[in-house]
């Protein structure tokens, strides 16, 4: 589904990621984790297309097709979807007028032959896809993430997952700024609104969330690259011994380098 090869990524004259590699199937949930600064927020960034990284190198291909070559929108309707770790507030437009605008757009680009769907059909299947992340109906007629807590903007941005129905999720810090409880909340939501195909790459600095999601690949990314890469067995390791782990194991491969 998605493979990325050799990507390099600069913002002006930095470069932050370094030549990184990652092969994600159809229905596989992979994890990138590593230290604040390693690059994983950009890369999930560059993959959704935002102006300020510039790809320098490398290769990404969406199915088979050049992602790199597409602009935002044609990534969005090719059925990838970004969860923002910080996600804005939108004064003067309410959240059902939003999503039913994003949900008609997106359809109509798939599909020449949908029509747009009216409001009271969508407040019908809005309020379904509310009930399975856990997000009260009032939220429908409020400003979008105006004035929501932590937890109610990422159910929020799950709650888009749900309607778009991508063919793969980028977490991006889903669970930052969450307590264990909001955490657990939207781990569930997650695991309710997730297709059987559905590939999930989340971006993540606690092992907690490995959890509830249990991804089937853990990567970890240090100084723009992936590192290591390995399972549950790497997820054992990470909880009880930190990032102490992984820079040991490659400290022993290579003694004369060291990744912070």
């Amino acid at each position: 589904m998605l493979d990325i090869q050799n990507l390099q990524v600069s913002a002006g004259d930095k470069e932050i990621v370094k030549g990184l590699s990652l092969l994600v199937k159809p229905g596989e949930i992979h994890a990138i984790m590593g230290p604040n600064g390693s690059g994983k927020s950009t890369l999930s960034s560059t993959l959704m297309g935002h102006p300020k990284y510039k790809v320098t190198h490398g290769k990404v291909r969406f199915e088979g097709k050049d992602l790199l070559k597409m602009n935002p929108a044609e990534r969005a309707v090719a059925g990838l979807f970004l969860a923002f770790q910080y996600p804005k507030e939108i004064p003067g437009v309410n959240l059902v007028s939003f999503l039913r605008a994003a949900y008609n757009a997106v359809n109509k680009a798939r599909k020449k032959s949908f029509k747009p769907m009216p409001l009271y059909n969508f407040k019908k299947l809005l309020k379904e896809k509310m009930d399975l992340v856990g997000l009260g109906h009032g939220f429908m007629n409020r400003a979008t993430n105006e004035g929501f807590s932590g937890g109610e903007k990422k159910k929020a941005e799950i709650l888009q997952m749900a309607l778009l129905e991508p063919k793969l999720a980028i977490l991006d810090e889903t669970d930052s700024g969450l307590d264990i409880d909001a955490l657990r909340t939207i781990c569930g939501a997650i695991k309710e609104v997730k297709k059987s195909k559905q590939s999930l790459l989340m971006v993540t600095h606690y092992e907690r969330m490995l959890k509830y999601l249990k991804p089937d690949h853990i990567h970890i990314m240090m100084d723009g690259k992936i590192v290591m890469s390995g399972g549950k067995e790497l997820a054992a390791h990470l909880e009880k011994e930190g990032y102490d782990y992984v820079r040991r194991k490659l400290a022993e491969k290579n003694p004369l380098k060291v990744i912070k």
